[in-house]
């Protein structure tokens, strides 16, 4: 008993050690005037150098906020392709979406990431809505904002989606041909995973999971509580028995490291009703513009990009790129891989745009 009670005190001394160090990081991160958490980030913008503009608009009667990054010596008289990047399921653009546009900054691209509609710093009631319908708009709408930007050339507008966004991102150029060159990093599929489980974890649970999604939307109509799933607080014991890498490390990115107050997990509960219904690889054969498709080769997400680029039948010029030893979440942060992501990215729209 006496040996029980020591050791449940030094778990939760390491505990209260990484939550500390947790919080001396994100204070930190949060010292960035832009509120940027990723490595690099820039602090002022400096005449000659890649600079960051904060920027909003509305998708109907919602405001969004974005940041549109310029190369360096930018000139607005001139004309530059464009990225829009979309960011992670409960990411933000402060996070991985906002490195990887400052890093096609570098290369001389305008880009544009933003928070979607409903979540981090954009507007939206209730909170943390996580629609694909919604996603897929606020896809559209970065394009029509950046296209109507100073300098940007319309007729080399990419796209680029990271995580769930990389699979909105898939859906959104089906139809939307002003995006001549598609990328994705680590592509998550939102529908099948939250119908069927991660690795089909969770198959036998459909019918309760969807009863629950339904309840909760006839909550929300009666003007009744909010109900949200995956509201959970994570500790960093319970994280490291998850049995998947995606999950594991995915509490350290987006809890510890990178950390962002706009950032979460949560979604509302009735969101399900849309997601269950959703599958990013449906209707592939409608997307015939350059495909670059990235994940890392020891990603356990690596299932729904292999599914999506098989089902590309009709892109031009397709690739599948494997960064050799990276998880899901190391292509986020980790200096190279996002270098070897990075660089591929840069000779996909090179040639293609």
């Amino acid at each position: 008993m006496k040996k029980a009670i020591v050791i449940i005190a030094l778990v939760m001394q390491i505990i209260g050690i990484n939550m500390s160090n947790a919080q001396s990081v994100q204070k930190e991160q949060m010292k960035n005037p832009f509120t940027l958490v990723y490595e690099g980030a820039i602090t002022e913008n400096i005449k000659g150098q890649v600079n960051i503009h904060p920027v909003s608009y509305k998708i109907k009667d919602i405001s969004i906020v974005a940041n549109v990054y310029t190369p360096a010596n930018f000139d607005p008289s001139k004309k530059y392709a464009t990225l829009v990047v979309a960011h992670p399921n409960g990411g933000v653009k402060e996070q991985v979406a906002g490195l990887y546009a400052q890093r096609l900054a570098e290369q001389g691209y305008i880009t544009i990431t933003a928070d979607a509609a409903y979540q981090g710093g954009s507007g939206g009631t209730p909170r943390n809505v996580d629609k694909p319908a919604n996603r897929i708009e606020d896809i559209h709408a970065m394009a029509d904002f950046i296209s109507q930007y100073q300098g940007v050339d319309t007729s080399k507008l990419g796209l680029l989606g990271i995580c769930g966004g990389g699979g909105y991102a898939l859906t959104a150029a089906q139809s939307d041909k002003r995006f001549k060159a598609i990328a994705t990093v680590s592509m998550f599929n939102s529908g099948i995973v939250r119908r069927n489980g991660f690795m089909n974890s969770q198959v036998a649970t459909i019918q309760d999971r969807l009863r629950q999604a339904s309840d909760a939307r006839a909550l929300e109509a009666a003007g009744k509580e909010i109900r949200y799933t995956a509201n959970v607080v994570i500790t960093d014991e319970m994280a490291d028995k998850m049995p998947f890498d995606l999950y594991r490390e995915g509490h350290y990115y987006y809890n510890r490291t990178h950390a962002h107050p706009n950032s979460t997990f949560k979604y509302t509960m009735s969101s399900l009703m849309d997601l269950m219904t959703f599958d990013a690889s449906n209707n592939m054969d409608l997307i015939n513009q350059p495909l670059l498709m990235i994940a890392g080769s020891k990603a356990d997400s690596f299932y729904m990009t292999e599914d999506a680029f098989n089902k590309a039948t009709n892109a031009k010029n397709k690739e599948l790129f494997k960064i050799n030893g990276a998880t899901h979440i190391q292509t986020y942060w980790k200096p190279e891989y996002v270098s070897q992501a990075v660089d591929k990215l840069q000779h996909f729209y090179q040639i293609n745009l």
